[in-house]
């Protein structure tokens, strides 16, 4: 496919612009607060950021990570989440083209920057990202074919929507519900939980927006993640074994690496 340069830049632009709003959606949806009201502000002294303080990456540069007002630091996650929606959207359409595909991995992109710091800064993952995101996902099915091995020799009968529809169903259960039982059984013998219910939500959206395959590569590194780099905190800040892990940053991280490394 002949990459259209303008459609990579428009595209990293709208990231940039999109990206601004995800930080406001890390922010205010834990606290259960309006993500359209009350206009952005400093979370530590409350005064609202003027126009000229919001403009993505380079408001952060200018004001060297600090409130103009109370010169308190502001967290380089600002500048991270916008500079890595950029990024992942201008990659998104120059594999996937002006697509509807690259809009469907786009969304999907903005649903796992939030999940993955929501759940990193305040072990939280929530209702309006992971199920609204699923019932999303089962929607573009019907548009945007998926496709899975299994599925695709269950199926082969049924026309495209109703194939991609029912791969991602597939998708949503097949390894949810198996590590949902594990985690459940463990978590019994230990006295004490292993895996949270958002995780497993986290789970079904990324079944049904990933498909059987790339959830399982997914899965697969977001685990390894998980593992390696889980164990390097613990040890490097040393924790006890019994510190709590943001086990579904770690699968977020994996399920945005899934389509581009399959290109599926």
């Amino acid at each position: 496919m002949r990459v259209d340069p303008f459609a990579v830049l428009l595209a990293g632009v709208f990231g940039l612009l999109l990206g601004s709003f995800l930080n406001v959606c890390i922010y205010r949806l834990p606290r259960d607060l309006s993500v359209v009201m009350p206009r952005s502000f400093c979370p530590e002294c409350g005064a609202a950021i003027s126009w000229y303080d919001n403009v993505p990456l380079l408001s952060y540069l200018a004001l060297r990570g600090h409130c103009r007002g109370c010169r308190k630091p502001i967290g380089a996650r600002y500048f991270v989440v916008e500079l890595t929606t950029t990024v992942l959207f201008a990659i998104t359409v120059a594999e996937y083209g002006a697509t509807l595909s690259a809009v469907k991995w786009m969304i999907f992109d903005a649903f796992m920057i939030i999940l993955f710091w929501t759940d990193l800064e305040e072990r939280l993952l929530p209702d309006e990202i992971t199920i609204g995101g699923a019932v999303l996902g089962l929607a573009f099915s019907t548009f945007v074919g998926l496709r899975s091995a299994i599925g695709d020799l269950l199926f082969s009968n049924l026309g495209w929507r109703e194939q991609s529809a029912l791969n991602a169903v597939l998708g949503a259960l097949v390894f949810t519900i198996p590590i949902w039982v594990v985690a459940h059984l463990w978590a019994r013998f230990r006295k004490r939980e292993v895996l949270g219910f958002g995780d497993v939500k986290l789970l079904i959206l990324m079944g049904v927006f990933l498909g059987l395959d790339n959830d399982l590569l997914a899965c697969l590194i977001g685990s390894i993640a998980g593992s390696v780099l889980g164990i390097a905190y613990i040890v490097w800040k040393r924790k006890g074994w019994s510190y709590e892990l943001p086990f579904g940053s770690f699968l977020c991280f994996g399920a945005v690496l899934a389509p581009l490394i399959s290109r599926r």
